[in-house]
């Protein structure tokens, strides 16, 4: 497919998503009380979409993703939150909690 195909057929709900994405960001912004880890890690996922990398879909899921490799016996709670709380170090890559 061409860019200009992929323009004209995806373009408009990708302009569509981003303005949902900016409001949920105002939404916070007008929001009372702090935040937690899932708004810095979207933070830092957001980051992928403007860095011109390959890959960007990879880099933001992995990025959202639990690094970890050994299966906990209990999960904390009853579902999914759509980021993992703990955040990489930068000098290990490991997370901390």
């Amino acid at each position: 497919m061409t860019r200009q195909h992929v323009l004209d057929l995806y373009f408009m709900d990708a302009r569509c998503k981003l303005i949902e994405l900016a409001a949920f960001l105002d939404r916070v912004d007008r929001g009372s009380g702090d935040t937690d880890f899932r708004f810095d890690a979207f933070k830092q996922a957001m980051k992928h979409l403007a860095d011109g990398e390959p890959h960007r879909a990879e880099s933001v899921l992995v990025s959202l993703s639990d690094p970890t490799l050994e299966p906990i016996p209990q999960a904390p709670g009853k579902g999914a939150v759509g980021a993992w709380p703990g955040m990489p170090t930068p000098t290990t890559g490991q997370g901390q909690q």
